[in-house]
């Protein structure tokens, strides 16, 4: 294979996150750079094929902006680091998800297959441009599909190579890949993928690659699978996630009162599956969605700038909303400072959340009323919850008004309050609560005439033929 480098590097060094735009899709934003290593046999020049493995689905491209280093690099300072970069050229960091379980962290088989790292077609004298002002696209089948500068970088270039340079030193030719903006997808055999890199009028032209169906893999050793987590991450902002629950079985459960799953869960020996002490902010909310959930610990003031600044557990909680997902917070009933306001309520339905359940205050609550999403508290407080809580953990096991909540639980709620089932249940205690609610209806009607509830109430032997005609004519 031909690239524009010559002799091959002896490493070449990619950063997971470094774009905003790329960190909000994934959800995260780290405090440093992480990195992964990439083999020098897996560089290819422009024009070439990037072959997908037969059995695999999942072959996604992340254009990129390769740098190459000039002089050894070793214990360099950041404000020095640019200084060792000689060139700058466009790359495609490609990988199958596929096989990304089977060396999970090192990304060996996934992302170090040949051909796996084009660059090219041209490189650019790093002395001539601004290590700030570059701007990086690409395109598949011609459409544009990512469009970033580097002017807003989470980890500018001079300082990944001052960070690699501490423990390893960087040899001539090595070369840095710097991270891909967002839209990075997934592409298909017959595909054309390009991308380029401009420094103003400077350009490294477009690195266009190809994709080709490859042959199987040998069986020994691990083969490709994709399950519905690495079809989100492969696919990013254009993945459609399965939905978290079938839609049958949440028209299912917003058919019956809360009260009635209540009763049905406590006569199967669950009498604790109330969230105790919430209530709607909107008095006609209804609500069914599949948890998802938040801890809080008690305020220590030399924790909370750990914990509770920044892109905290609180923030991603919100960004790892997936639509169908109840927000389950557990702020240990204590109402005396707010755990949402009416921002983090906002994005958190533009997530497509289903609802949000605390068990301490909101604040905002005029506006949260307003949103149209479903929010259970213990009440309203004006005060950030640096007052009383630090967010600390995010999808474990919680206490929430007295209910443990397990992530994956199903939570309903109405103008009663909200009641926690367990998956497993869900199809007896719908088919069980309808039951129920039409004997219910039934006895309603009887009591209405001027019945009295002695026999009636519950639905007793003498009145059960009764009962029986009632439902013939119900049903007609």
């Amino acid at each position: 294979m031909t690239h524009p480098l010559g002799n091959p590097p002896s490493k070449i060094v990619a950063v997971h996150l470094n774009y905003p735009s790329r960190a909000k899709e994934r959800g995260r934003v780290p405090a440093h750079p992480s990195y992964f290593l990439k083999p020098p046999s897996s560089l290819a020049g422009t024009k070439e094929a990037i072959v997908r493995p037969s059995a695999c689905e999942l072959l996604g491209f992340e254009g990129e902006i390769a740098l190459v280093i000039g002089s050894r690099a070793q214990h360099v300072a950041p404000e020095d680091g640019w200084s060792y970069v000689r060139w700058v050229t466009a790359a495609n960091d490609a990988g199958v998800y596929d096989l990304r379980y089977a060396d999970r962290g090192s990304n060996l088989r996934s992302k170090g297959a040949d051909g796996f790292t084009p660059v090219g077609p041209r490189l650019l004298d790093a002395r001539q441009v601004d290590p700030a002002g570059l701007r990086l696209r690409t395109w598949v089948n011609g459409d544009l599909v990512q469009e970033d500068t580097t002017d807003t970088l989470l980890f500018p270039f001079g300082q990944l190579v001052a960070d690699l340079s501490r423990l390893v030193t960087l040899e001539p030719g090595d070369v840095i890949l710097t991270g891909t903006p967002a839209g990075a997808s997934v592409v298909q055999p017959g595909d054309l993928v390009e991308v380029e890199v401009n420094a103003g009028a400077l350009s490294t032209g477009r690195l266009r690659n190809p994709i080709a169906d490859g042959g199987p893999l040998a069986p020994y050793g691990a083969m490709p699978k994709a399950d519905s987590t690495e079809r989100e991450a492969a696919f990013g902002a254009l993945h459609t996630p399965e939905p978290l629950l079938a839609s049958g079985l949440a028209d299912g459960l917003r058919s019956v009162a809360v009260a009635t799953l209540s009763a049905q869960l406590r006569s199967r020996g669950l009498p604790h599956m109330s969230i105790d002490g919430v209530q709607p902010v909107e008095p006609r909310t209804r609500m069914v969605g599949v948890a998802h959930t938040l801890r809080y610990l008690p305020l220590r003031e030399d924790l909370f700038k750990k914990h509770g600044t920044g892109m905290n557990a609180q923030k991603r909680a919100i960004e790892q909303l997936r639509p169908g997902h109840v927000l389950v917070m557990d702020a240990r009933r204590d109402a005396t400072a707010g755990t949402l306001g009416d921002i983090l309520a906002l994005r958190a339905k533009k997530r497509g959340a289903a609802g949000v359940v605390t068990d301490g205050a909101v604040r905002d609550s005029g506006a949260i009323d307003e949103l149209g999403l479903p929010v259970y508290a213990a009440g309203a407080h004006p005060s950030v919850l640096g007052r009383r809580h630090v967010p600390w953990d995010t999808g474990v096991p919680i206490a929430c008004g007295g209910a443990l909540v397990q992530p994956g639980d199903l939570i309903v709620g109405d103008t009663d309050g909200v009641v926690v089932v367990p998956p497993e249940l869900a199809e007896e205690l719908i088919a069980d609560a309808r039951e129920q609610e039409r004997q219910e209806r039934f006895i309603t009607e009887q009591v209405a005439a001027g019945e009295s509830i002695d026999g009636l109430y519950p639905l007793g032997p003498a009145w059960r033929d009764a009962y029986e005609n009632w439902c013939k004519g119900e049903t007609q």
